[in-house]
């Protein structure tokens, strides 16, 4: 396999400061980084070099929490398209949800989605199975054959497990398995008929809210089981103060919880909500200002260990049903970044180190993947990053199918413009695909 050589490249040391580095690929892998140009191969027919003038180039992000929508929902996205953004956005490992139809319940389904990734041959793709069949929370899965089939994980993402010896049976099945068990957190009987979140603008518009304790309700109990059974438990998407502080609380004690956030939480309040436009309803919904700021304290203090997009296409029709009749959701990969870094890199808020930790290593670490790091011997997934360049948010140029976002219009610093999996080069802004 041909070498390849990333010269001129701005990389994060391990004290988290900017140095100068040269990064030799060869055969998948990060063979070495280099301080000194002089010790670099010299330029041959089988050493490519890519001159990155100064760009930061960083592990490749990792996005445990997206949705595909394959099989059953092709309009909304495909695992093709999928991957597309995602590497767009400089993600190279994906993880999706198994809320599809078929639900991926099954090892037949898991095996589709591995295929599927496997002909886009773009982002790696890691599925997660259901924890109940069809996500009905009736009956467990086939917990060993799903593992067996390649699923990572078990959850009934988009739904919360409503019972709690359903629930601690699951936990109990996955510990025997060393498998982790990942939960959307929300008692169904406080959300029945709410789109936003019980607030100010709830209020303003007539709409029923959903209270922050339907999350931290499950997240509450979830910890008591987790500590009953010792499994891993992982919360999705946190978004309010009080599950901010369980899972600190269970951290602090020893209680095997990790947790997410996404960067709609961490940048926008139910106070930015400008109107009934759709773009702006996800599921956790956006929350107060106390919400974010909770949330914001858990991600850097690491009681909140890593950013997820929760990647959630719909199409333009679904969307325009209006507030309370469209579909949860909101697109993520290829605004994550240029938002996060604008937001809180660019203005002095955060140091850079904390937000590539955040969506590289830290995720690699929760879930034990060989990725996430920029050291020789790890594999060769990497992102170029423009820090300077300033461009608008135009869905219209989006790779997903999806352009149901919030961020129309704003202007974003720090942009991905190349992204390599396993040292070959998916995606550049220059060459595109």
């Amino acid at each position: 396999m041909q070498m390849q050589v990333i010269k001129n490249a701005k990389v994060i040391n391990e004290q988290g400061q900017l140095e100068d580095g040269h990064i030799v690929i060869q055969n998948g892998q990060i063979q070495a980084i280099e301080s000194n140009a002089a010790h670099l191969p010299e330029p041959k027919d089988n050493v490519h070099v890519i001159d990155a003038e100064g760009k930061l180039v960083t592990p490749g992000f990792i996005d445990m929490h997206v949705h595909l929508r394959e099989p059953g929902y092709e309009h909304k996205e495909t695992i093709e398209s999928g991957s597309r953004s995602a590497v767009k956005g400089g993600f190279t490992t994906i993880a999706c949800m198994p809320n599809t139809r078929p639900i991926t319940d099954s090892p037949e389904t898991v095996k589709v989605v591995l295929n599927k990734a496997s002909e886009a041959n773009l982002a790696k793709v890691l599925p997660y199975a259901a924890i109940t069949k069809n996500e009905l929370g009736r009956e467990l899965t086939d917990f060993e054959a799903l593992k067996a089939a390649g699923a990572i994980g078990f959850t009934d993402d988009g739904v919360g497990v409503q019972n709690a010896q359903m629930m601690k049976d699951a936990m109990n099945k996955a510990k025997a398995l060393g498998m982790p068990v990942i939960a959307h957190c929300e008692d169904d009987s406080l959300v029945k008929g709410a789109c936003v979140t019980e607030g100010k603008f709830a209020e303003r518009h007539g709409l029923k809210g959903i209270p922050n304790e339907s999350e931290a309700i499950h997240v509450g109990r979830d910890i008591l089981l987790t500590e009953a059974t010792g499994v891993h438990y992982h919360v999705c998407h946190v978004s309010t103060e009080q599950s901010v502080r369980l899972i600190r609380q269970a951290k602090a004690i020893g209680i095997s919880v990790t947790a997410e956030v996404c960067p709609h939480h961490l940048v926008l309040s139910d106070e930015d909500i400008p109107g009934l436009d759709a773009n702006w309803k996800m599921n956790p919904p956006l929350r107060s200002p106390r919400d974010v700021e909770a949330c914001i304290e858990g991600l850097l203090d690491g009681t909140l260990d890593m950013i997820v997009t929760d990647h959630a296409p719909h199409s333009e029709e679904e969307k325009a049903k209006g507030m309370e009749l469209a579909p949860f959701g909101i697109v993520g990969f290829e605004t994550a970044f240029p938002l996060l870094y604008t937001k809180f890199v660019a203005t002095g808020q955060w140091d850079l180190a904390t937000l590539v930790q955040r969506m590289t290593s830290d995720p690699a670490r929760v879930f034990g993947l060989d990725s996430g790091v920029l050291k020789a011997g790890a594999a060769a997934d990497l992102t170029m990053i423009d820090l300077e360049a300033e461009k608008e948010v135009n869905p219209a140029e989006f790779a997903t199918k999806g352009r149901n976002t919030p961020f129309t219009g704003w202007k974003l610093k720090g942009w991905p413009v190349m992204t390599w999996v396993d040292g070959d080069l998916k995606w550049s802004e220059a060459d595109g695909f």
